[in-house]
Order: structure tokens, then C-alpha cells, then sequence
């Protein structure tokens, strides 16, 4: 474990100029993007028909679906990475301070991603306005999709305010204005090519706000907490199946935890890629140390814990004496790959992580990542068969569907490709303009690691222990 102590100049180091590696990345992510978009323009010209999407009838199509579970993943990522930020600041949790920010950036980026597949699925980017904005005071009241883009807007306004408020403190006093803390930075500060956006995020700045912010934040974080399970990926989005009766594989109460434990699971996978991105490319072992992806870990294995546990009583209510429609749709989560193999893959991951609670010596880093990538991967495949499984198993249907014909198209394979781009690419630009880590987390461990000193030099000394 290092000694070294994590400073002002450690979390300032992403914003200081421009590596090849960097340039490389940002060009490989902006090829992504560029690739979806050339295919979206080209649907946008042809029709939703180029996927096979709304191909219904006698063709045995479904007309939702990698568009639709990937909208799931990344609203589950989104959510679930603000309230692990929300949890760290509510609950004291100061031993995950040094991520909680860029889970708040995670939830901006999967939020901004999921918004554009909206976008991307409504087929013309026009009805968005048509169908939504212009009738809104009519549909609010009874369409879901509408509950859904309601309340993504509102999470991201209230992520975006959360974060904003934080940022005010760090970036007050990394350009140097406080004259208090300027002996701290030293010659390292906010590069002043960005000037315009700091003076933007610090309008009106003293310090006599502090106080209030942070209880502004803490009433934001109380809010988001509350919001989630009740109204967000543990209420609007299961509400856009769980209330739909003619499809058994979506309908019933169990829907709101078992998207909250997915939301939450793929969050913390989402989580630790990206805290072990920035901790490898500036050498942050002192600031995002081992302990806290050990911590990370056993809360991915608690919620996967939920997570099978909230599978298995929806297979045992489909398999004992249940309807026959109901019964069609579970026996196929017993033989299909895209849900068996997800269901495994979690399986897996839950028993490597209770393995290394019995022995820790088996935990590393690079398992832990291959442990995140695993649940993402599989959350994603288990999202898209619960989307297509409803089209497939209805409990009344008027056309003749053969199960299993969905492959994802060109278009919709790019899409997937182009939001992790995409998301990528966010990281990348906003590392360099403001601290991905906050300063208060900096500030908390130099002081544990000016106590622990303090503790070290006593016992060297021969000295009694002072309690601070």
C-alpha cells in the first residue's frame, strides 16, 4: 500500500496537456461515435426497416430491441452511479470519496447515452417533439414513455446541479483565488485556457457559501436516494413493462427491485473501469488505493447477490402451477442462451468474490476489472432477451412468431459501439477541464496520512498515543 501523500497537483495532473495516448484514444472513440451516427443517418433516410426493428406480423419481428435493452443499461448504469455518490455523502462512506465524482460523471454520461438512443429508436428525431412536447399535458397522465423521459430529464438536471454545486469549491481554490490556499498549490493550478468556464461555475463565489452548499448537496444526495426506488429505475422504467398484462415475462411487482439491483451492479462495474482507467493513466494508487476496489468488489457481490436472488423467485413463480402463458415464457429462460449464459456469467462472479473474502490473497485489480466487465456484459444480454422474451411469449397474440429469430442488425450493434465511444469520450474531455476526484477527498487523506504519521512517530518515540 503506498505511503505517498496524495496533493492538489495529483488531481490537477489529467488536466495538464496532451499525451499520444490520449490523442490515440479520443481518435479510436470519435471513430465509434462516427461510425454510429453514419449508420443512424442512413436509418434516418431508409426507415427503421434497415434494422428489422417494427417488422411485426407474419415475419415474426419484435419491434424493440438491442436499442431498448442497451436504453435499460445505461439508465442502470446512470442511476445506480448516482446513488453510489449519493450514498458516500448521505451514509460517511469517506473511504469511496476519492470515486464519488466520477460516479456523478458516469450518471451524466450514461444518462446523456440513453437519451440518444430515445432519440435514435422514436425512428424520426422530430416526433420527440410532435408526439411529446406538443401533447405533453395530455400524455404525462398516461403514457410511460413520457413518465420515462420525464424523469431521465429530471435526474439529469438534479445530477448535473449536485455536481455543479461541488465543483464550485474545488475550482475556487485550484486557480489560485483564495489567497488562503494558494501556498498549497504551489506553481500547479487550472490551466487558464479554460478560464471562461471557471468564471461560469464560480459566478459569484465566497466562501461564506460553503456551509450552504453542502447542505444543499446533502438535501440533493437525500433526494436522489429517495427518488430512485420510488420513481426512477426501481418505479418509471420497470412501470414501462411491469404494467403491460399481455406480456408475462414483463408484467408483475417484481420488476421495481430487480431493475434497482441491476441499475446497481452495473453501476459499480461501471465504477471500477473507470476509476482503475484514471488510476493507471496518472498513477493514483495513493488515491484510489486497493482497499477501495476490495470495497467496490464486495459491494458488486452483494447486489449480485440480490440480483440472482430476485431471478430465482421469478423463475419459481413461473414454473410452480402458474398460467399456461405465463409457463411458456419462464421455460424459456431454462434453454435460451441469452439468459442462461448472462444468469452464469453473474454466478461466476459471485463466487470469485465470496472466494476472495475466504482468501484475499486471490484478489487483484485486474480481477476485479475482469469481474466488472463480466456483470456489464451480462446485465446487457439479460436486459435485451427480457425486452425481446415479451415480444416472443405473449399472453395473446394475432400473428404466428417464432422465437428466437431476433439477431441484432449492423446499425444496432454500431449504436452499442458508438455510446461506449461516446461515453468515453465525455471522460476524456471533462478530465481535462475540471478534477475528476474531489478535492475534499484529497483533503480527507492527507489527513489520514498526516494522522498516521503522527501515530507512527508516537510509537517510534516510545510516546502515549494522544486521541485527536
Amino acid at each position: 500500500m503506498s505511503t505517498k501523500m496524495p496533493t492538489e497537483e495529483d488531481i490537477l495532473r489529467p488536466t495538464e496537456g496532451f499525451s499520444k495516448k490520449y490523442f490515440a484514444l479520443f481518435g479510436v472513440c470519435a471513430l465509434a461515435l462516427g461510425a454510429f451516427l453514419v449508420g443512424w443517418m442512413y436509418q434516418l433516410s431508409q426507415g427503421l426497416v434497415v434494422t428489422g426493428l417494427s417488422d411485426w406480423g407474419s415475419g415474426g419481428g419484435v419491434t424493440w430491441g438491442l436499442y431498448i435493452g442497451a436504453f435499460i443499461w445505461w439508465v442502470g448504469i446512470a442511476h445506480g452511479g448516482i446513488i453510489l455518490s449519493a450514498a458516500v455523502r448521505l451514509l460517511g462512506m469517506e473511504r469511496y470519496m476519492p470515486v464519488a465524482r466520477l460516479a456523478e460523471m458516469l450518471t451524466l454520461a450514461g444518462l446523456s447515452a440513453a437519451g440518444f438512443y430515445i432519440l435514435v429508436h422514436m425512428g424520426r428525431p422530430d416526433r420527440m417533439v410532435t408526439s411529446v412536447i406538443g401533447h405533453y399535458h395530455i400524455t404525462v397522465n398516461n403514457s410511460p414513455l413520457v413518465w420515462d423521459v420525464t424523469v431521465i430529464t429530471a435526474y439529469f438536471v438534479l445530477t448535473a446541479t449536485y455536481l455543479g454545486l461541488t465543483l464550485r469549491y474545488d475550482v475556487s481554490r485550484l486557480r489560485d483565488q483564495l489567497p488562503s490556499y494558494a501556498p498549497q498549490l504551489g506553481s500547479v493550478q487550472l490551466p487558464d485556457l479554460y478560464g471562461k468556464i471557471y468564471d461560469g461555475l464560480t459566478l459569484g463565489y465566497t466562501e461564506k457559501e460553503d456551509e450552504i452548499i453542502e447542505r444543499m448537496v446533502w438535501w440533493l444526495a437525500l433526494a436522489i436516494i429517495i427518488m430512485a426506488p420510488l420513481l426512477l429505475h426501481g418505479g418509471v422504467i420497470p412501470w414501462l413493462f411491469a404494467v403491460l398484462p399481455n406480456y408475462p415475462s414483463w408484467f408483475g411487482a417484481i420488476q421495481g427491485p430487480q431493475f434497482l439491483t441491476i441499475a446497481l451492479t452495473s453501476a459499480i462495474s461501471g465504477v471500477i473501469l473507470v476509476s482503475y482507467a484514471f488510476r493507471r493513466a496518472y498513477d493514483w494508487d495513493h488515491i484510489i488505493t486497493d482497499d477501495i476496489f476490495r470495497g467496490l468488489l464486495l459491494w458488486l457481490g452483494f447486489f449480485c447477490l440480490l440480483f440472482l436472488w430476485l431471478q430465482l423467485q421469478q423463475l419459481t413463480a413461473g414454473s410452480f402451477a402458474p398460467t399456461v402463458d405465463h409457463a411458456t415464457a419462464t421455460d424459456s429462460k431454462f434453454s435460451h442462451p441469452m439468459y442462461v449464459v448472462p444468469m452464469l456469467m453473474v454466478v461466476g462472479v459471485l463466487g470469485f468474490i465470496f472466494a476472495t473474502v475466504l482468501r484475499p490473497s486471490l484478489f487483484s485489480k485486474k480481477r476485479a476489472i475482469v469481474a466488472g466487465v463480466l456483470v456489464l456484459i451480462a446485465t446487457l444480454v439479460e436486459k435485451t432477451y427480457f425486452v425481446l422474451s415479451g415480444f416472443w411469449y405473449p399472453t395473446f397474440s394475432i400473428y404466428e412468431a417464432t422465437p428466437g429469430d431476433y439477431f441484432p442488425s449492423a446499425i444496432e450493434l454500431l449504436s452499442l459501439v458508438g455510446t461506449i465511444g461516446m461515453v468515453v469520450l465525455f471522460f476524456l474531455v471533462i478530465s481535462k477541464l475540471v478534477p475528476v476526484v474531489e478535492l475534499h477527498a484529497v483533503e480527507h487523506l492527507r489527513g489520514d496520512h498526516d494522522h498516521g504519521e503522527h501515530e507512527s512517530a508516537s510509537e517510534s518515540a516510545g510516546e502515549p498515543e494522544v486521541e485527536a
